[in-house]
């Protein structure tokens, strides 16, 4: 039996459309979580990297942590968090923060630190306040690739929560850890399917929001 049987085999099988384990649970529970760890990261990592990009000062304290960051291995710290923590909704968002973090950082102070300085010279010419140069000036500008760094912070948080199922958590990891569990290929072929499938709407969704919130100029550039 070939992949697109097993996932012929899935979608068409009506019990996995209802109750708690239905697929419109399981993909909403998976939503909840990417939102909520992309939040989470998006206050930790946007502010400090708007504020590193604006006064140019702590790039390479940024180096340093993202580096860091991005070489702890996601599962390991998961399991660590259970063992201190227990189970639960926390011990999963340390790692998917963790995770999130760094890209939304790094590239939110790349982003502002690549504005051209030549308007960001004359609203400061023009006594604007430095605030207001960072969020009416260097941001508009900015802004699509500080989308670029949530959009890929956004697709590794959809990939890793899968890894949440392994310690009770609910979401689309569910059907890859009960169906290997179980023997169920069906169940592993079709829950990796969905989070690919939610992987691909992340990533329109960016790709609408780039379009509507970033100026056509901009863009074009």
């Amino acid at each position: 039996m070939n992949v697109l049987n097993f996932v012929q085999a899935f979608f068409g099988d009506s019990a996995h459309w209802h109750g708690y384990d239905g697929i419109p649970s399981r993909f909403l529970e998976h939503v909840q979580y990417t939102l909520l760890a992309l939040a989470v990261a998006a206050a930790v990592g946007l502010p400090v990297g708007l504020l590193t990009g604006h006064t140019g000062r702590g790039g390479n304290a940024i180096a340093v942590v993202a580096n860091a960051a991005r070489a702890l291995p996601s599962f390991g710290l998961l399991v660590l968090s259970v063992l201190l923590i227990g189970f639960g909704l926390l011990p999963v968002m340390i790692p998917l923060v963790v995770l999130a973090v760094p890209p939304i950082l790094v590239t939110t102070y790349e982003a502002v630190r690549t504005v051209d300085p030549a308007p960001v010279d004359a609203a400061r010419g023009m006594g604007m306040p430095e605030p207001g140069i960072l969020f009416r000036v260097e941001v508009p500008v900015a802004l699509p690739l500080i989308l670029s760094g949530l959009r890929s912070a956004a697709v590794q948080i959809v990939s890793t929560a899968t890894i949440g199922a392994y310690v009770s958590l609910g979401g689309l990891g569910r059907y890859v850890v009960d169906g290997l569990y179980q023997r169920d290929y069906e169940k592993v072929v079709g829950g990796a399917t969905l989070v690919a499938v939610l992987a691909l709407i992340t990533l329109a969704l960016f790709w609408a929001v780039g379009r509507f919130a970033v100026s056509p100029g901009v863009r074009r550039r």
